[in-house]
């Protein structure tokens, strides 16, 4: 089957595929499917050299000053925002209707973001997993984005070791906190195990590991810090990214948003969606109506596929400014072009006037990441070569390739004969967590130096 796929301001992209709507369900991911990578979200990663005696990362960063960037020290009221993005946001929240699990997802997000404001505790979301973008109401066939949730669900884990609560807003079947170390592996589950006097038991070579995790996660469980809600469409995403953040407003900066969601950035209006499922066969196609008088999105001439996208509101700059307008707000950028990555991450920080950019290539996500951030500048965080997890769609020598400012000087980007071979694997978003905890730090200590100063002011 021929598929022409319609982008506003991208002109036709033609792409021939072989059987592409094979899924028996919406929520299989496999090679059939249509998949993209969207820009970065949810993919980071993380350059970072080490110091041995210190056991801490050694940081290069460069100072940007850009009077564009959004302040930070959060202010008391929120920036009124423009009108036109007021008016996207009401146009797309009317017009695509609330998945059916939003009043349960904000009862459960109210008294879990309540509990941890009474504690003082700080909070964060976490979104974690590829969106996807139903071709039908009934939806057979789907455009779905390319992320396993590694870098949440991982994320996650370290924000709960460094005290923080955690909402993750994952997609459906993604991976999770604490069982990630068991699913979406090479290996069944079942291989962990082993039958003794007919019970089942783990088998001794994983027991220590296992038992690590369990206690981990029991620990959690107890203390009520992890919050689990999911998604499947871009539409659920962002409703309930929306409402848990408007829910979060009275944390004021102890909330965080950490984004790690892989984000569509086209979809089809819940207007342009024929019902049922799109045949193979013109003969057997469904009516061209549609609600608002246009053509449905995907249909079916003669024997190409038709799928005319619309793209999907900004709503990073709401949230920054109208949705929790005192959180810290970490995104990502991924790239595959290495000299784009910088660029392309300080340019999303101008643009949308947040906190922390966190660029990282497709081909070195798991090994490197560049914070582009107003308060550091561009900071490069890397795992030494011989700590770095195995991968085996990652390409080693890329390593530093973005870091152009170094890459150009001719200096060595990693002291690997610094490192000592044969110690454990570092996991990036170890190195992550740490550095946008102590940025969080920073930004709680200058809203309340803010807030003292205002009110001092006020007397006098």
């Amino acid at each position: 089957m021929f598929v022409k796929i319609l982008l506003p301001e991208a002109g036709i992209v033609d792409e021939l595929l072989s059987n592409p709507f094979s899924l028996p369900n919406r929520d299989s991911i496999t090679a059939s499917s249509i998949s993209c990578v969207e820009s970065g979200r949810g993919m980071g990663t993380e350059q970072t050299s080490w110091m041995p005696t210190l056991g801490r990362p050694v940081m290069r960063h460069k100072q940007y000053h850009h009077h564009h960037y959004r302040s930070l020290i959060s202010q008391k009221h929120a920036p009124t925002m423009m009108p036109h993005l007021e008016a996207a946001e009401n146009d797309y929240f009317t017009n695509n209707p609330p998945p059916k699990d939003i009043k349960a997802n904000i009862t459960l997000a109210r008294e879990f973001v309540g509990r941890h404001a009474d504690d003082g505790r700080r909070v964060v979301l976490v979104t974690s997993g590829g969106t996807t973008v139903p071709l039908e109401s009934q939806t057979v066939r789907y455009i779905d984005n390319f992320s396993a949730g590694t870098r949440g669900a991982t994320s996650a884990e370290y924000f709960l070791e460094h005290g923080y609560a955690v909402i993750f807003l994952h997609r459906q079947f993604s991976l999770l906190p604490y069982s990630r170390h068991y699913s979406h592996n090479t290996r069944s589950f079942l291989d962990f195990m082993k039958e003794d006097n007919g019970r089942v038991v783990v088998d001794e070579q994983h027991q220590d590991e296992m038992l690590r995790v369990l206690r981990q996660y029991d620990e959690v469980k107890r203390a009520g810090k992890l919050l689990i809600l999911s998604f499947i469409t871009i539409t659920e995403y962002l409703w309930d990214l929306r409402e848990v953040a408007k829910l979060m407003q009275p944390l004021g900066p102890r909330a965080m948003f950490y984004l790690a969601a892989a984000v569509s950035d086209f979809f089809v209006p819940h207007d342009r969606m024929v019902e049922h499922k799109i045949q193979s066969s013109e003969e057997f196609s469904q009516s061209a109506g549609s609600n608002n008088g246009k053509p449905p999105a995907a249909r079916t001439e003669g024997r190409s596929l038709i799928i005319d996208l619309e793209p999907v509101p900004k709503f990073l700059k709401q949230l920054v400014d109208g949705w929790a307008p005192e959180g810290m707000i970490v995104s990502f950028k991924l790239e595959t072009d290495p000299s784009m990555l910088v660029k392309k991450a300080q340019y999303s920080l101008e643009k949308y006037a947040h906190h922390l950019v966190i660029g990282n290539l497709l081909a070195t996500r798991k090994w490197e990441v560049v914070f582009v951030s107003a308060m550091e500048g561009e900071k490069w965080i890397r795992v030494p070569r011989h700590r770095r997890t195995k991968s085996f769609s990652g390409v080693e020598s890329l390593v530093g390739a973005a870091d152009l400012q170094n890459h150009e000087s001719g200096r060595s980007l990693v002291a690997d004969a610094s490192v000592p071979h044969g110690e454990p694997i570092v996991e990036i978003e170890s190195l992550i967590i740490p550095e946008i905890t102590d940025m969080h730090t920073k930004l709680i200590e200058q809203a309340k130096q803010a807030s003292s100063d205002a009110s001092s002011e006020a007397i006098i």
